[in-house]
């Protein structure tokens, strides 16, 4: 020792332990500061993968050039291809001019087979990405091209050419019209057209032709005429030929069942308006199921068919949007929910009517009048055409209109829903599907999967531990210990498929009797030891102190026997013979084989381990000094448990309970494998769910990289992620305060 009190190291041993205690130091503090690093990261690439779908959309200039063939006259059609590469134009003359969005340049023109001087009345571009012109020419006479688009490459450079065809021949049909038609909407499938034609008496007829091996349109199947006594402004058709639209002169909406195109049902008349709005403008919604009608006020309305209490169709005002001017086209997304509107004043507004968003904003966007505009199939590019007969193309960068605050968090007004729901649902067989990215649902299964494991989990593990640790002999804790903590070591995947192909099966077949050992157990546990308490003393010190519960195992083992001998003749006498028919029958309780209950037992046996071992290892670690003082001062084994030895170790209780949750609020594989994974909000235990990490499994591998529904899936992951962390902060904030206030016992 030197003057200073310090003891000095001279033995090389005593110098590599030292330098040993230093480098493990540094390498511990190392590994816990790149644990900090990586959970950070993970946070940031999480972040980094979510951010993008609150952005706003925002639109760019790309071309502006004189009208192409401008000699050909104004433009009665205008369309852009999927790519927003080329651009095409239709006159009424038959000319169809295709041109670069960049600088106009003309890549090919089409005449069409008119006959001399004919002209095009109307002009049709039915389909999202495969176009097809349906045209209506002078005569009541009809000619349908396909419009596509051959890719080929010079060297890296992408070349689109385009091709017109005549899948039903270059013979214009003649149509069965004894006044000259002026309007027109249609649906062309692969072997039918369907049409609804407009006369300049403002009356509407349907036909529908149908073609057999690529034979022209010829053969009439049905027709029939639907009265409009006030006049049609305009008519619609689903793409599935199952509705009709039939705006009114009056402002009335009209709404025809076309099942039997042969007899077209009225179903309901929609004139409701505020005001008395005067209509200008309507355009369907993608899918068909909604209808955007646009009025002299500066209003667009969504019209959805929905189905009253009596299970009959109507349509109904959902929602409403605001044009910053005097609307002038109404152009909606061919592959999403959204549309544009252009005002006379060149402005633009972009809106999504699932999200209720207004998406942009240009209150001058156009230099000069609006002629006509076409979206691109992507909604990623618009093509406008002003009066000065110059063409304008505008990039718009819009990738998730679909998202917002409210559609995750809120209810949102779905189409064909009687009211706002919370629902996910984030894909379906057809393209016009409205995604449903509500996380309320996942959120809700997360919790309910968690409460109902910790339920059946938590008193069997800290019970459980509380009497191993304090009361059960050493050597039958040498035993009961491993075996518990080794279920830790049992594959998540495993239990899963127990749960699912044994245990669900098992419930269902035998629900009464699995309550009825629930409901048994307790009162046979209170009565073998009350029994045992009564037992002679001779008896009770023949069983060494500590192996008590191996007593149980008999116990337990008739409990099982009795309530699976009387459950059946209880279901006969008060549940008609099943409990399980009885539920959904009587009481009209939903029962799905795979549910919470099924979770709940599966989950709970997977996170006993984890709770036993710690609380376990809490009590254990009681210092002896405290409970023989406590037992010294007179206190019974049972105040000395509850009043010192508990107190003592409740922060690491605690900390069992919340890791506890955080591996039920995490757990993936049971929860997929013993669930139907329904995003349902019901608490009921006999109902399915579908949690954050579930849903995450099951649907990321289907996702398309960038999309809306793979970043939701990456924000649900965060969500997951945030809720463990502020699980993980709370319970050790708890903890601490646990620590100080009950340490000192």
């Amino acid at each position: 020792m030197n003057k200073a009190g310090f003891t000095l190291i001279t033995s090389p041993r005593q110098r590599r332990r030292l330098l040993l205690d230093r480098s493990m130091e540094k390498v511990i503090a190392a590994g816990g500061l790149w644990v900090i690093v990586t959970i950070l990261a993970i946070f940031i690439y999480l972040l980094y993968v979510v951010l993008p779908i609150f952005q706003s959309a925002s639109i760019t200039p790309h071309g502006n050039f004189a009208l192409p063939a401008a000699e050909q006259g104004e433009s009665l059609l205008i369309d852009v291809e999927e790519s927003f590469q080329l651009g095409s134009r239709l006159t009424a003359n038959g000319q169809l001019s295709f041109f670069n969005l960049t600088d106009g340049q003309l890549v090919r023109q089409e005449q069409l087979p008119l006959a001399a001087g004919q002209k095009i009345v109307k002009a049709l571009a039915i389909g999202a990405v495969q176009r097809h012109l349906v045209l209506l020419l002078e005569g009541n006479q009809l000619l349908i091209a396909k419009v596509s688009y051959k890719v080929s490459f010079d060297g890296d450079r992408r070349v689109l050419t385009p091709r017109v065809q005549y899948p039903h021949g270059k013979t214009p049909l003649a149509l069965p019209a004894s006044a000259p038609l002026i309007d027109l909407d249609a649906v062309l499938e692969n072997e039918a057209l369907i049409l609804a034609l407009v006369d300049d008496s403002r009356q509407l007829q349907l036909l529908s032709y149908r073609t057999e091996y690529g034979e022209p349109l010829t053969t009439l199947e049905q027709q029939a005429v639907i009265p409009a006594p006030q006049g049609v402004a305009a008519v619609h058709i689903d793409a599935n030929a199952l509705w009709l639209y039939l705006v009114g002169q009056d402002n009335s909406i009209q709404l025809f069942d076309l099942r039997d195109r042969s007899a077209p049902l009225a179903l309901h008349t929609f004139s409701d308006w505020v005001g008395g709005s005067n209509l200008i403008g309507s355009q369907l919604l993608l899918g068909g199921s909604s209808l955007l009608v646009a009025d002299a006020e500066q209003q667009i309305h969504q019209l959805s068919i929905q189905r009253d209490s009596e299970n009959r169709y109507q349509l109904r005002q959902v929602r409403s949007f605001n044009s910053s001017g005097s609307i002038s086209t109404l152009i909606p997304e061919r592959l999403r929910k959204g549309f544009t509107v252009l005002d006379q004043e060149g402005g633009l507004d972009l809106f999504y009517t699932t999200s209720e968003r207004t998406l942009l904003r240009e209150e001058k966007l156009l230099p000069a009048a609006l002629r006509s505009a076409a979206m691109a199939p992507r909604g990623d590019g618009l093509l406008v055409e002003t009066r000065d007969n110059r063409l304008l193309a505008y990039e718009l960068h819009n990738p998730h209109p679909e998202i917002s605050w409210s559609t995750l968090w809120s209810k949102v007004q779905y189409e064909g829903y009687p009211e706002p729901q919370y629902i996910w649902q984030s894909s379906a067989a057809n393209n016009d599907f409205e995604a449903k990215f509500s996380l309320i649902p996942l959120v809700f299964g997360t919790f309910k999967a968690a409460f109902y494991a910790m339920l059946f989990s938590v008193p069997l593990a800290i019970l459980g531990a509380i009497y191993t640790a304090y009361f059960m002999s050493p050597k039958m804790r040498g035993w009961v210990k491993p075996a518990i903590e080794m279920m830790a070591a049992l594959p998540t995947v495993i239990l899963g498929f127990l749960a699912g192909l044994w245990l669900a099966p098992m419930i269902e077949n035998h629900l009464l009797a699995i309550f009825l050992l629930l409901l048994m157990l307790g009162p046979l546990f209170f009565l073998c030891a009350w029994l045992w308490h009564l037992a002679p003393a001779a008896l009770r010190y023949r069983l060494p102190e500590g192996w008590e519960a191996l007593l149980l195992v008999p116990v337990v083992l008739f409990g099982i026997w009795l309530a699976f001998a009387v459950a059946p003749g209880i279901e006969s006498l008060l549940f008609g013979g099943s409990l399980r028919r009885w539920l959904p029958e009587v009481a009209g309780i939903h029962y799905d084989q795979r549910n919470a209950l099924v979770v709940g037992i599966a989950m709970g046996v997977a996170v006993i381990p984890n709770i036993f071992s710690i609380t376990e290892d809490a009590i254990f670690s009681v210092p002896k000094h405290l409970t023989l003082g406590s037992l010294a001062l007179g206190a019974t084994p049972w105040q000395t448990l509850t009043r010192v030895v508990l107190l003592t170790a409740s922060p690491g209780i605690f900390s069992a309970v919340m890791i506890g949750m955080g591996r039920a609020v995490g757990e993936t594989m049971i929860v997929l494998m013993a669930t139907g994974n329904t995003p349902v909000m019901d608490f009921s235990i006999f109902e399915g769910l579908r949690t954050l990490s579930a849903n995450i499994a099951v649907e990321m591998p289907e996702s398309e990289v960038n999309s809306s529904h793979y970043r939701i899936l990456f924000l649900a992951a965060l969500v997951l992620f945030a809720v463990t962390f502020i699980f993980n902060t709370a319970a050790e904030l708890v903890r601490q305060n646990l620590r100080k206030r009950y340490g000192n016992l």
